[in-house]
């Protein structure tokens, strides 16, 4: 079976894949974000030169509108990428393609690609957060094989976080809510802090225990509420040493109240760069509308 996959990243780009239903991928490309008519074009003509496609997963940068209900449901909403905002996504490929086709957010793909990788290791994680933090702070959450987000997919990075005593005068740079935690630990918000690019500024600078404490209180609370498996984080601003970081302001915050076993194996870093997993998830995902479909 030929299953699609069409996913973005943080480099404006659109990755468009075909692989097996075993998850191999067979052939893959990258298109520029550019006007939405021109990269939609090019992702459409891709896939129609795999007549024997049998279902496509796409996953998209949001905000997405993605209750079935909805009159907009399979549209990009208020995006900071303003050429695409109210894109009817989902639409314009059932337009193009009678096959079933999924829909979901850029970091549900990823967390559903974590899934599925740890089945395929015979190492299932049945229950996952996965947490990314860029330009923006995006959540996935999968609970055996489903999405946690009935109205839409969680929004973690707009919690209100306790302050870092030594960080109580930045403001932050979330348009909405200032110092969310969007607002107190994207590139946006640490570049308008140091003046400079995250990528400018040394590891071992105080910043990133400042970031790593926001983080944690992120972790923290994924934790309490939702009691996962694992806790995946990925994105442009974690690495090992502020994974590190990040572990040792989660154990000071938690204070041994929950045992979640050994922290090295809780919070974690993502098994495989995210584009590769996002395909995975995707045509895991395409799949399984696929079957659903049938059955129905």
């Amino acid at each position: 079976m030929l299953l699609g996959s069409l996913c973005t990243n943080d480099n404006n780009q659109m990755i468009c894949a075909v692989g097996d239903d075993h998850f191999h991928i067979k052939d893959w490309i990258v298109i520029d974000l550019d006007e939405p008519k021109v990269s939609l074009k090019k992702a459409i003509e891709y896939f129609e030169d795999f007549p024997d496609l049998q279902a496509i997963g796409i996953s998209s940068f949001g905000p997405l509108e993605l209750r079935t209900y909805s009159p907009q449901y399979g549209y990009i909403q208020e995006s900071s990428r303003k050429k695409w905002q109210s894109i009817n996504l989902l639409g314009t490929f059932k337009h193009h393609f009678k096959i079933p086709i999924s829909f979901t957010t850029d970091v549900n793909s990823v967390a559903y690609g974590e899934y599925v990788q740890s089945i395929l290791e015979k190492d299932p994680v049945l229950s996952l957060a996965y947490i990314t933090i860029g330009d923006g702070v995006g959540t996935g959450i999968v609970d055996h094989g489903e999405f946690i987000g009935y109205q839409g997919s969680p929004e973690i990075g707009h919690i209100l976080p306790q302050r870092h005593p030594d960080d109580t005068e930045f403001v932050g740079t979330c348009p909405y809510q200032k110092d969310c935690l969007e607002g107190l630990v994207s590139t946006k918000a640490i570049a308008t802090r140091m003046h400079r690019t995250p990528a400018e500024i040394s590891m071992y600078k105080h910043i990133w225990d400042v970031v790593a404490f926001y983080v944690a209180q992120s972790v923290l609370q994924t934790t309490l509420f939702l009691r996962p498996q694992k806790v995946i984080l990925g994105g442009s601003l974690i690495n090992d040493i502020e994974l590190a970081k990040i572990k040792t302001a989660f154990a000071d915050l938690m204070q041994d109240y929950l045992d979640v076993g050994n922290l090295d194996d809780y919070i974690v870093l993502t098994s495989q760069p995210s584009e590769k997993l996002a395909i995975l998830g995707n045509l895991a995902l395409a799949k399984k509308q696929r079957y659903s479909q049938v059955i129905q």
